[in-house]
């Protein structure tokens, strides 16, 4: 199966998901979408407080091989069953989502660029580059609003793991990105850029 394979990276709060979402209504039934989140590490040995103070932003936190498994398994043109990730709980729940493949497969995370694997997988590598400040207004916003987290606990979170984690990771593998997109979805023009080239490559690999 031909399959075109788009990686999406960028800081937390940076507007991946929105850029994601203009993306699959461009293409409609022929995209499907994998986050890095889906493949967080199941910790069910551990206490609901313990593994509130595992650092999630770090690239041991996720199972990547299973999810470079996984992207391979849909681009053969077969379907998987992920994994979901229960972020109230802090624990992956015993539930699959059966995913069929299609001729586009969005990856996206934080963290998939800095696996060579993952990123090799890719044919357009995307970086969002969003302002801190921005990120960290969107991501309290998302945590309390659909996370049910509090306020002091995301700002902890934010301070100990995610910017050092943000720094040390996510932000040097900008280098591997073919296009960087200041603030994702919101961008018009590189989204109707990426959007051409898409398409460009879905017809090279229908020839």
């Amino acid at each position: 199966m031909d399959t075109i394979i788009i990686g999406i990276a960028g800081g937390t709060g940076c507007g991946k998901s929105t850029l994601i979402n203009r993306i699959k209504d461009e293409f409609n039934d022929n995209i499907c979408i994998l986050s890095h989140d889906f493949y967080y590490k199941q910790h069910n040995d551990i206490p609901f407080e313990e593994r509130k103070k595992i650092n999630y932003d770090h690239p041991n936190a996720f199972d990547t091989d299973v999810m470079i498994e996984h992207i391979r398994t849909l681009a053969a043109g077969y379907p998987i069953e992920r994994p979901v990730y229960d972020f109230t709980i802090h624990n992956r729940i015993d539930e699959t989502v059966t995913v069929y493949p299609a001729k586009v497969i969005v990856v996206e995370g934080i963290l998939i660029f800095e696996n060579e694997e993952l990123r090799d997988l890719c044919d357009i590598k995307v970086f969002i580059d969003t302002d801190a400040d921005v990120r960290i207004i969107r991501r309290i916003l998302r945590d309390v609003n659909e996370r049910g987290r509090m306020l002091d606990n995301i700002v902890e979170q934010y301070l100990t793991t995610v910017k050092p984690m943000h720094d040390m990771f996510v932000e040097p593998t900008k280098k591997y990105a073919d296009i960087i997109i200041p603030e994702g979805g919101y961008n018009r023009v590189a989204l109707e850029m990426l959007n051409e080239r898409i398409h460009a490559l879905l017809r090279e690999a229908n020839k």
